[in-house]
Parts: structure tokens; sequence; C-alpha cells
């Protein structure tokens, strides 16, 4: 039979003596909640609430205590940040505290209340529950890295057609992602290890080691496309960066190179506008303007002319 209890943020589904205890947005009254159903360690509840602790997991005797991250993408602002869920794991429940904004760990539960024959698969004993929760929070891992490599593919190709300011928003957008999915994943394959290893004071079959080690598995895989896409968007940003040096080695050669050009100009004019009237050429001649004038051009043309044989124009 089947019991579902609702308590504002705290739900509850109990099958064959096991039971799921799932609290969302966690506040005094849920903390009183578990102290006064559970009695949970001081310390552990204290590490619930936010803000993120960090990834862990604790023999408490009688539970496990475990507290893991999870990547969550928000559409909006196109960034991916760590989301928490702490777990209370014992051989007759499991209680899970997050915030709320999980949705494959919120969908999952719906999913258990509302399709017998998946509360009957998933309700079979305490890790099996366990292993069901953790493969769907890393499922939900493999779009965002797939959204991850398209922005990657995408910024690649616009790379070399136009960069601009837009595009090193855009890099230092994934590089910042990719930061935060990493911080979310580095913890995990240490602490499902752990796991496995605790998981016998449960009397847990052996039949069940392979689920878990599909677990680590899925960690290993997040972890190496992440070090790659990691490689990816650094050879990405380092060859924005060589190709803004370029354009800018080219605006300061073009500028350096018509300063040249124009430098014979500069110094006929700085010459010809001095006030000593004795003895100043072409002063006294009707055509006085125009040599001067010839004098700049033919200059001029001598240093282009010059550049251009360099192929430096």
């Amino acid at each position: 039979m089947n019991i579902y209890k609702k308590m504002e943020s705290i739900k509850t589904i109990e099958n064959q003596k096991l039971v799921w205890t799932n609290i969302s947005k966690p506040n005094k009254k849920g903390m009183d909640f578990l102290k006064s159903n559970f009695n949970f360690h001081e310390l552990d509840l204290r590490e619930c609430p936010p803000p993120i602790q960090r990834p862990k997991l604790t023999d408490r005797n009688r539970y496990l205590f475990m507290i893991l991250q999870f990547p969550i993408y928000n559409e909006k602002t196109r960034r991916i940040d760590a989301n928490e869920v702490d777990f209370f794991i014992s051989a007759d429940y499991v209680v899970t505290i997050n915030d709320g904004k999980l949705a494959p760990l919120q969908n999952f539960f719906k999913e258990c209340q509302t399709d017998e024959r998946i509360l009957q698969e998933t309700f079979q004993n305490t890790y099996m529950l366990l292993y069901m929760i953790l493969n769907k929070l890393l499922l939900y891992c493999f779009p965002m890295l797939n959204h991850v490599r398209w922005d990657i593919d995408a910024i690649e190709k616009k790379l070399f057609i136009n960069f601009d300011k837009e595009s090193v928003r855009e890099i230092l957008n994934i590089k910042r992602n990719m930061v935060n999915f990493r911080k979310s994943m580095q913890a995990h394959k240490n602490v499902f290890k752990k796991l496995t290893i605790k998981s016998a004071k449960f009397d847990t079959p052996d039949t069940f080691d392979p689920y878990f080690v599909e677990l680590v598995e899925h960690t290993k895989e997040i972890w190496d496309l992440l070090e790659n896409y990691k490689e990816s968007i650094n050879a990405l940003y380092e060859t924005h960066e060589s190709l803004v040096n370029f354009r800018l080695s080219n605006i300061m050669k073009t500028l350096t190179i018509f300063s040249v050009i124009v430098f014979p100009l500069t110094l006929l004019a700085a010459i010809f506008g001095m006030n000593t009237i004795g003895g100043m050429p072409f002063i006294d001649s009707s055509n006085g303007f125009w040599g001067v004038i010839a004098m700049m051009t033919m200059g001029m043309v001598t240093m282009f002319v010059y550049f251009k044989k360099k192929k430096w124009l």
C-alpha cells in the first residue's frame, strides 16, 4: 500500500517498508521535522540549508550522510551553477534535501508517486532507490554537456569569420560554465567509491555492485568530457588572443608606415614654415609654393615605393 504525505515542502512516499522523504526549500519546520522524526546528528542538520557545502560522505553508524553537488542551467542568464542535494541514507529510508530547482529529482519523485511500475522497480531496497535517484541526476548532466559542446562549436565558427567583443563574452561565459560544472562534479567519483564500500553495512546484495560501478563510470565519462571541453575552450581563447594580437600588430604596422610616408611632408612643411626670410629657397619665386608641393609629393612617393618593394604594404 502506498501512503503519500504532504506538509508544505515535505513530501513522503512509503512502499514495502521503505520510505523516501523529499524536502524542497528546507526551512525551520523542515529541520524540526527531521529532528523529531529521524533524530539526525546536529552537525549534519547544520550543513543541510544553504550555503553550498563541499561534497562528502559521513558514516554515522545508524545512517550515512552524503552531500553532492549537481550542475543546473539557467536559461535566462545562460549560466551553469552548482546545486546541492543532501542525502540521509539508511536501510529503511532515504531523505533528500534540496532547493527544488533540480528538475530530474522533482520529476522522478512525481513518477514514483503516479506510476505503480516505476514505484515497484525503484523501492526494492534502499540502494536501488538511491541508485535510481543518482542515475537520474547524472544523466541530466549529459544534455548540458551537449549544449556546452554546441556553444564551443558555434563560437569556433564565429571566431574565424568575425571576432569582436561578443566573441570574447561568449568565450568567457563558456569558461565560467565549465569552471562551475567541474566544481560540481569534481568529488563525485571519490564519494561514489566510498558509498560502494559503506553500502555493505546495510547488507546490500553483491548483485547491486554493478549499479554503483555504473555511477562511477558515469562520473568518469562526464569528467573526461569536461576535460576535453576545457582544452577546447582554452585553445579557442588562445586563438582569439592570437587573432586580436595579429590585428593590433597590423594596425600598428599600418600606422607606422603611414607616419613614415608622411614624414617628408611634415619635415618640409616645418622647414618652409620657419620665419627666416633671407636665404629661404623658393621664397621669391612666383612658383615657389608649387615647388615645395612637388618636393613633398616626391618624398612621399619615394617612401611609398620603398615600402612597396619591401612588401610591407
